[in-house]
């Protein structure tokens, strides 16, 4: 699983463009975060975050978490196994691997 992280889209439909916009309607719920963490909160997908924090953004733009977060499936990583292909696996053969060190004795 994973999501798309939907911050910047709500603010646009409210008007707000800059990310210092956030901060002081942020404030006015009692979240106080750094310009560097609101920057981060709207330009990149959060990883972990707070739920007062979700709470204060839903309460700004009047949505619920669903109109944060879409979140999708993602296929799962193909895997590499021996030289030939299988359904889902892929063929190793022609790759470039690295060569193993050999350690020399010196007189």
């Amino acid at each position: 699983m994973n999501y798309r992280w939907l911050l910047r889209e709500r603010m646009a439909e409210h008007g707000l463009w800059k990310t210092t916009e956030l901060a002081p309607l942020l404030a006015e719920r009692g979240i106080h975060l750094s310009a560097a963490q609101i920057y981060r909160l709207v330009a990149h997908t959060p990883e972990r975050w707070s739920l007062d924090v979700l709470a204060a953004l839903c309460d700004i733009f009047g949505c619920g978490p669903g109109d944060l977060i879409d979140p999708h499936v993602v296929a799962p990583a193909r895997r590499a196994v021996g030289d030939e292909a299988h359904g889902d696996l892929i063929a190793v053969r022609n790759t470039v691997r690295p060569l193993r060190a050999r350690i020399i004795d010196q007189p």
